[in-house]
């Protein structure tokens, strides 16, 4: 085999490997990634990820509280999934 038959099989086994990583991330369930902008993307709650930048999640993460109040207050407005 030449070399570059061989160089061409060992890009083929890293990208093979890195594929099988990401497949792993998406059956564990819940990851985060920074996205390509710098943002903060959250994966496996939807088909595609829910993207916000720091501040954003700073802000929706200091409501916590605020959110779970109004989920209970309005438990009987609203659809489960799953």
């Amino acid at each position: 085999m030449s070399e570059g038959d061989e160089s061409l099989k060992q890009r083929i086994a890293e990208l093979e490997g890195q594929l099988e990583s990401e497949k792993a991330k998406q059956k564990k369930g819940t990851y985060l990634k920074v996205s390509q902008k710098g943002a903060v993307s959250l994966y496996g709650i939807r088909r595609f990820p829910v993207t916000f930048y720091q501040e954003e999640w700073d802000r929706i993460l200091g409501m916590a509280d605020d959110i779970r109040s109004f989920i209970a207050e309005h438990e009987g407005e609203l659809t489960r999934k799953g």
